[in-house]
């Protein structure tokens, strides 16, 4: 039997894993099925909520399947509203196998993809952004990241956007009352609902522009490393994550493909990839040319989407016309140049004289020595902060940007704002050339409810299946 995520049954399903595994129930029923597998029934059909119980679980004929502790929650105070059970019993995979089909034997379902977060949804425990900031905290790869969805699985951005539907339900409320009374049986003005619009466009652009600076965050920023081959980009690649990732020789056109690492700079994701070297191929076995004409083209398509360009030069030998000409093309894409190798050098020379290549950062290194490496990080992690800060700085909203206590954190928060502020936009746009309310209303009526859709207080059983089916089971 197909199951939806508005079935009313018994769940279970594994949320941890390690030397202890914890097993997460939930449903009405959830503490009288578990008992009849449980060595202390009445142990634990008598227990109150946030207390342990120790016993086995034992199989349908009684045999011990695993010693355990059981956590009780009783309703509506549990992650899900619902009472529940968290089972905590040893990490092996044969005794989480065996737990889990011996609850599947009394009576339980397995729970789907994020069911657990759901029923804490449609039980009024959470809101949509809540919801959605607990995957962001299990995902997210650096402090910043964490710390950015906490804020969110608090309620930081939710109160945001109440405060914002505040504002604006005051504009809906003034508009609609014109429609509904003559101008002449009240003493206010029609047009007072269009500084409250405006108040709340304000926060809005805030709020829809700070998607970009959390993505950052939790997604991280791109940085590739490109240049001419033999030009010492994999040893950068391999210095900068301190260990040896990616194949070093002395033989020009050795990375004929792109590879990547993961690690961060100031609390930022950073997409490390070492790429091909840029070079044309007029010659050398077919095969071979091939090949590294496929790297080539496919370093280009990264340097496209990069974030961050580390164009390195061997500094023994300078930049040649290709390099010059490279640079001059992306100086304004956040190009950095890597002046690499000066361990070979008696003297560093300064390429920042050259004309092409005046306006780029440039930071002499040696990836054998290490030297300049702190430079080079700091320098990127500067790129990596103005690229947050710029944000603040789109759109004229920097004065009210700052009142902004939580930002976006998934696409489909962004987009309703976007459609939010495209709705008050346009009522504004009308107010301004004294069209009748009866167009305005119902735009403004639309911007309150891209907001409510946010949260979740407006809502389609369709748009919430496709949301919790991201999650992980047990979540």
């Amino acid at each position: 039997m197909v199951r939806n995520y508005g079935d009313n049954c018994e769940i279970a399903a594994q949320a941890s894993q390690g030397a202890i595994a914890l097993i997460r129930t939930s449903g009405e029923h959830c503490l009288e099925l578990l008992a009849t597998v449980f060595s202390r029934p009445k142990a634990l059909l008598e227990a109150q909520g946030n207390s342990v119980v120790y016993g086995w679980i034992n199989d349908l004929h009684g045999a011990p399947v695993d010693e355990t502790l059981i956590n009780v929650y009783r309703a509506p105070r549990s992650y899900t509203g619902e009472n529940s059970a968290d089972i905590l019993c040893h990490g092996g995979t044969a005794a989480v196998h065996a737990i889990m089909e011996t609850l599947r034997k009394a009576g339980f379902e397995d729970a789907l993809p994020g069911e657990f977060t759901f029923r804490a949804f449609v039980n009024g425990k959470i809101d949509l952004t809540r919801s959605e900031s607990v995957m962001e905290i299990v995902s997210a790869r650096t402090k910043n990241a964490l710390e950015h969805a906490v804020k969110r699985l608090s309620g930081a951005l939710e109160r945001e956007i109440k405060a914002i539907r505040d504002k604006l339900l005051e504009a809906v409320s003034e508009a609609e009352l014109f429609l509904d009374y003559p101008e002449d049986e009240i003493d206010e003005e029609p047009d007072l609902f269009q500084k409250a619009a405006e108040e709340a466009l304000q926060k809005l652009k805030s709020l829809a522009v700070s998607y970009e600076r959390e993505r950052l965050y939790q997604e991280g920023a791109l940085a590739v490393i490109a240049g001419r081959p033999n030009a010492g980009k994999s040893s950068l690649f391999n210095a900068l994550l301190n260990e040896d990732r990616s194949i070093v020789t002395e033989i020009p056109g050795t990375t004929r493909d792109w590879i990547e690492a993961h690690t961060s700079i100031d609390g930022i994701p950073l997409r490390l990839v070492d790429t091909a070297g840029l070079r044309s191929l007029s010659s050398g076995v077919e095969f071979y040319k091939d090949a590294e004409t496929q790297g080539i083209s496919r370093s280009k398509n990264l340097i496209e989407d990069a974030d961050i360009i580390l164009y390195t030069v061997d500094a023994s030998i300078g930049p040649d016309e290709d390099d010059k000409n490279f640079i001059s093309d992306h100086i304004n894409n956040s190009l950095v140049l890597v002046w690499n190798k000066i361990d070979l050098l008696e003297t560093i020379s300064a390429p920042q004289t050259e004309k092409n290549i005046q306006t780029a950062p440039v930071i002499p290194v040696s990836a054998v020595t290490g030297k300049g490496l702190d430079e080079l990080c700091a320098v990127i992690g500067d790129l990596l902060k103005k690229k947050t800060q710029k944000i603040s700085q789109q759109d004229d909203v920097t004065a009210s940007f700052t009142s902004v206590q939580a930002g976006l954190g998934t696409q489909r928060q962004k987009e309703l704002t976007e459609k939010a502020v495209s709705a008050l936009e346009e009522a504004l746009e009308l107010a301004k050339k004294e069209e009748s309310l009866d167009l305005i209303a119902p735009l403004l009526r639309e911007s309150l409810n891209a907001l409510g859709t946010i949260t979740g207080e407006v809502s389609t059983a369709d748009i919430l299946e496709i949301m919790f089916s991201r999650f992980c089971l047990g979540k």
